[in-house]
């Protein structure tokens, strides 16, 4: 028996399949699948996982209403196999203040795969509208899957974590094609490349294997990889003149930094390490321009604490700002009780003056806010932050002036992971500056793919990325997606380094998601035209 041969038997095997055995193969697909992701990084395990997603739809034909339901159904268990390995470290979250939340885990670990496996259920669906007996059910299935992860990323606040266009973030070569399409864009290449395999079993009127259909996807590949050179061989990092960087990574375990009773132990670690000598010929914070602190540092309003500020004022030599995350209190009368805070971020001068501020606008869901926050709070709820009535979202996104570097994108914890999500095509920033607090989630895989997505924000804009990260990943990317300098996870230390310079605006950063439209568009229309030529006499 020839490998073709073989690999046909093994393909009809699992179109035939029906019931729970089917449930079983699409859940295994997507479990293994997740391997792709970071840290992992192994994206070939897709040439295997995706060809069997085609072959599960193909069997959906035989199903009522031309198979969309069976197909969807298939989508929902690859969406929940896909899902509950990439997300269980949330489960972390819920044993920070396990005396209140630990018993949500189980709901938390697989409720929201449960969730979002709607939308792949959605992509298949779509995708058996569209299908054809040829290769362009490829397209079509690459195209219908970009526009569920699409709504995923946006419906509901949004949530476009593991996105399938992550898979491409590594080599670093493969990720440079952002730079055009963006992260949608990369989706729909993901879908389309890694799928290609499964038309190897069908046959043509000339009885060849289309090998034409994969090789395509390989050659694209190769083009991917030959553009990500050239852009890497043209964009040599660069450091900005008079910028010097100095990140603070704590590693403050999470209970502390929302205890005010902490609050001198707090302040004493930040202020020594942040004067830490890093090497023989340091000299602590006296080396850096920038000091950077990461998000929600304190667990305390930093602007109503005299005393911190003092410490703060004392410890910038003359020329350095700090950069930090704090709440906020809101702007309210005297002696009002404060029941809500914004998250934000400080720019914070030698003399203890604050020269400006950014309050975040894309709140975590029943971490900062509740849905139905009133309601929700009083049957009991309460998110994982404690702060009643809900974190408030801010109004603006706006660049922070930074004195001696260009000015900063600010993006806070999961706001990072937005595709888009940039200060406006008329104020172009000098660079990103991303603040987070990834001890939420332990050692885990969470906080490697949460770097990796925060990357993909530097190489789809051509802006340096600046990370501070409590218990670490902390580091300085170039606009390209080199990392520069990095202090790993669970490790307490300070990061020096340099702050890389932009490049000229990328064309995702020009145009934004069109191009990832106009691919799907165009698959759409492929995918339809050959449905109504097949149904015409």
């Amino acid at each position: 028996m020839t490998p073709a041969q073989r690999l046909r038997m093994v393909a009809l095997a699992i179109i035939l399949t029906w019931g729970w055995k089917r449930a079983l193969i699409a859940m295994a697909a997507g479990a293994l699948s997740v391997l792709a992701l970071s840290p992992f990084n192994a994206w070939p395990v897709l040439f295997l996982t995706f060809p069997v997603l085609v072959w599960l739809i193909d069997g959906a034909g035989g199903g009522r209403f031309g198979g969309v339901p069976a197909a969807a159904l298939t989508g929902y268990w690859f969406g929940l196999g896909y899902f509950v390995p990439g997300l269980y470290w949330i489960g972390y979250a819920f044993f920070v203040d396990a005396q209140t939340f630990a018993w949500l885990t189980p709901f938390a670990v697989l409720g929201l795969p449960a969730y979002l496996a709607i939308y792949t259920a959605i992509g298949f669906g779509l995708a058996r509208l569209l299908w054809t007996k040829d290769g362009g059910r490829i397209l079509a299935l690459a195209a219908s899957l970009t526009v569920a992860e699409w709504l995923r990323g946006h419906a509901l606040t949004g949530f476009p974590w593991n996105a399938f266009g992550y898979a491409l973030s590594e080599p670093l070569p493969l990720a440079q094609t952002a730079s055009l399409i963006g992260l949608w864009g990369m989706t729909f290449l993901t879908v389309a490349i890694f799928a290609s395999p499964a038309v190897l079993i069908d046959r043509t009127a000339d009885r060849k294997m289309p090998w034409r259909v994969p090789v395509a996807a390989i050659a694209l590949l190769i083009v991917m990889g030959i553009f990500g050179a050239i852009r890497l061989s043209l964009h040599p990092t660069t450091m900005a003149a008079g910028a010097k960087l100095r990140l603070m990574q704590p590693n403050l375990q999470q209970d502390a930094k929302f205890n005010y009773s902490a609050k001198a132990e707090v302040m004493k670690k930040y202020l020594a390490l942040s004067d830490r000598a890093s090497g023989p010929q340091s000299t602590g914070v006296r080396d850096a321009t920038i000091l950077i602190w990461p998000e929600s540092a304190f667990p305390f309003f930093l602007t109503r604490e005299a005393d911190a500020m003092a410490q703060i004022a004392d410890l910038l030599p003359k020329g350095t700002v700090l950069i930090t995350g704090s709440v906020r209190a809101p702007d309210l009368p005297p002696g009002t009780r404060i029941t809500r805070a914004y998250n934000s971020i400080y720019v914070i001068d030698h003399d203890g003056s604050v020269l400006s501020v950014y309050d975040k606008l894309h709140l975590v869901p029943f971490g900062e806010f509740l849905p139905y926050q009133d309601l929700m709070e009083k049957l009991g709820f309460e998110q994982l932050t404690r702060v009643q009535g809900g974190f408030i979202p801010g109004t603006l996104r706006h660049a922070l002036p930074v004195p001696s570097a260009p000015s900063a994108l600010p993006l806070i914890c999961y706001e990072a992971i937005f595709p888009g999500d940039v200060a406006g095509r008329e104020e172009r920033p000098g660079w990103i500056v991303n603040l987070t607090n990834d001890g939420w989630f332990g050692i885990s895989t969470g906080p490697h793919q949460h770097m990796e997505q925060a990357r993909m924000r530097a190489i789809e804009l051509g802006l340096p990325l600046v990370r501070s990260a409590n218990t670490g990943i902390s580091a300085v990317v170039d606009p390209v997606g080199r990392v520069v300098a990095s202090l790993g996870l669970g490790i307490e230390g300070v990061l020096d380094s340099g702050l890389p310079t932009a490049i000229p605006p990328t064309v995702y950063a020009r145009v934004g998601d069109i191009p990832a439209a106009i691919l799907v568009a165009l698959a759409v229309i492929l995918a339809v035209r050959k449905r109504v030529a097949r149904r015409l006499p």
